[in-house]
């Protein structure tokens, strides 16, 4: 999977993660649910970076994210519950 750079926008009610590669940009959103948890509701990785790893990359940054502030995930993106399944060392994020 190619190195990617991935920032994050975080806002009052929600943000998202943001990778840009190759004049494309992919990104996954998230609302906070409380103090404690976030909601991911959305990836979307264009066709230009389909196949890139780029999507798995957003995700990977979330979780890390995540464990690092101490906060839960509730996946309501197809993409992250699908990944999730895959990553089962993912399950002390991701509910």
């Amino acid at each position: 999977m190619a190195a990617f750079e991935i920032t994050r926008e975080d806002g009052e009610s929600g943000g998202r993660w943001l990778l840009k590669s190759d004049g494309h940009e992919a990104e996954m959103t998230y609302s906070r649910l409380g103090d404690s948890k976030i909601i991911v509701d959305h990836t979307g990785v264009p066709d230009g970076l389909r196949g890139s790893g780029a999507g798995l990359a957003l995700a990977e940054r979330m979780v890390a994210d995540m464990r690092a502030e101490g906060k839960g995930v509730i996946a309501l993106c197809p993409f992250v519950k699908a990944q999730a399944r895959k990553h089962p060392e993912w399950a002390d994020v991701i509910e």
